[in-house]
């Protein structure tokens, strides 16, 4: 969603890492996260400083007696000088600022820039990107745009969540204070900063935080958690925690599908968007699930069931596949969602929602763990505010997603039952009658209009009338 200037800039920081010789491109986005933290965190605790002295509170910066571990400060030394300060002081400095899960994954971080040159030039991309000045959506869009360069995106059915979606998802579930949150594949941690941000909001009063000290630290510390296979990502999360001010966030690397993970019902709120399309060796599946694959799409689905507490919500994406499939193991996991949770929503959202990266057509599955479904809402997404193409132009007047968020809210009150219109609520009973088909296309009601056709003599008399005066004009032609 990023104007055309700032991409060309990210494709210009791409250029000349590939240039330089890191053509790998996990290896040229971990070096470039790298860098825009290193960036951010001069501007955040410049910001947080600013906020402390709005407010009367002192506040010590994590650069005290390092001050030469600034951006502002070390992006001005010349090439003789940069390489080595950024390589022996600045990346120790930053590796090194976090505690437990920071530290730990951060022992393996590498600096990586091979040249002086290819430093002073990403310093200065990065500048003219002015991402001080972005909002917090916008610099989210930037990182987004910037991780869709990895080539190996889509191979395992990992698609980065559109933040316009993963804002609806968490304002459906509407998190708060003192709830447990978890994301089982986290990637570079998305949805848990949204939580983050969200339960902020929901506790500020006219621009003033109303959160305890105690209750600030407990969000902080204790209550946002995130799991992902993969090393790289789980740096990332980690820096993107800490850069929206979580100061010990709980991202660990870890297999959450395998035996290795084992919490049960532990989480409030869980919002994910796991891979899929993808399946695992059988020996590498936990034997506690009960649901027989090794398809990704259904594991993830019983293992949140399982992390979930009781009464415990979860907000998650899927392939359609999940909800018509007709194998033993999908209507089996259906049957576990009606019957052992509460299945609140269905949102069907249209093909080009992962646009341009994937053309894959998902819904939003909405659940309760604990008491069984009377009645399922369904909403057909027909727009989610932008183009459905490969340029994904904004059209906010079309967005369904306002109307998503108040409709879901008022459903018990309303009861739609109009099968034609973008949502309705479809009674339990008739959706066991169907094998558990979750399918919208399976309820929705097509409303035909009736075309009312000429008689074929009619017909056949207009074109004979209309032959004859082609006839006419050619002949007045030649003449």
């Amino acid at each position: 969603m990023l104007d055309q200037n700032l991409k060309s800039k990210i494709n210009k920081l791409w250029d000349k890492f590939w240039s330089s010789g890191l053509s790998n491109p996990i290896t040229a986005i971990e070096q470039m996260s790298y860098l825009i933290f290193m960036k951010k965190l001069e501007d955040e605790d410049n910001k947080r400083e600013q906020e402390a002295q709005f407010v009367g509170e002192k506040y010590k910066s994590i650069f005290k007696g390092r001050e030469d571990c600034k951006w502002s400060i070390w992006s001005t030394y010349s090439a003789e000088k940069i390489l080595d300060h950024v390589r022996d002081k600045v990346f120790p400095f930053m590796r090194n600022l976090g505690e437990g899960n920071y530290n730990e994954y951060m022992k393996g971080a590498n600096f990586g820039l091979p040249t002086a040159s290819l430093l002073i030039e990403a310093v200065n991309i990065i500048n003219d990107m002015h991402i001080k000045d972005q909002n917090q959506d916008t610099q989210g869009d930037l990182y987004e745009f910037l991780l869709s360069e990895l080539q190996s995106s889509g191979k395992n059915g990992q698609f980065r969540t559109p933040r316009h979606i993963i804002n609806m998802m968490v304002d459906l579930v509407n998190p708060e204070i003192g709830e447990k949150i978890l994301d089982p594949a986290c990637g570079t941690a998305g949805f848990l900063v949204n939580t983050y941000q969200h339960i902020l909001e929901a506790n500020r009063k006219d621009g003033v935080s109303t959160l305890t000290s105690t209750k600030k630290k407990m969000l902080d510390e204790d209550l946002i958690h995130g799991y992902d296979i993969d090393e790289t990502m789980t740096r990332i999360a980690l820096m993107n925690l800490m850069m929206h001010g979580i100061k010990k966030p709980n991202v660990k690397r870890k297999n959450t599908l395998s035996g290795n993970y084992t919490e049960e019902n532990m989480y409030d709120v869980i919002l994910a968007n796991p891979p899929f399309k993808g399946s695992l060796n059988q020996a590498e599946i936990d034997e506690r699930f009960r649901i027989k694959t090794t398809k990704t799409e259904l594991l993830f689905l019983e293992l949140m069931f399982l992390a979930l507490a009781p009464s415990g919500r979860c907000s998650v994406i899927v392939p359609d596949g999940v909800l018509f499939g007709n194998s033993k193991a999908h209507v089996d996991i259906r049957k576990m969602l009606l019957e052992k949770c509460r299945l609140d929503a269905i949102i069907s959202m249209p093909s080009g929602v992962f646009k341009p990266y994937a053309g894959v057509s998902t819904a939003v599955l909405y659940f309760t763990k604990g008491e069984p479904t009377r009645e399922v809402w369904f909403y057909d997404m027909e727009s989610d505010g932008f183009s459905l193409d490969d340029k994904r132009t904004p059209q906010l007047d079309k967005s369904d997603i306002p109307d998503i968020i108040e409709r879901f809210r008022n459903r018990i009150k309303e009861k739609p039952v109009d099968r034609k219109k973008k949502c309705f609520l479809v009674p339990f009973e008739e959706i066991k009658n169907n094998n558990y088909d979750l399918s919208i296309s399976k309820y929705k009601e097509i409303e035909y209009e009736e075309i009312q056709y000429e008689k074929p003599e009619v017909i056949k008399k207009k074109i004979l009338e209309y032959e004859q005066k082609i006839i006419g004009a050619l002949k007045d032609l030649e003449i």
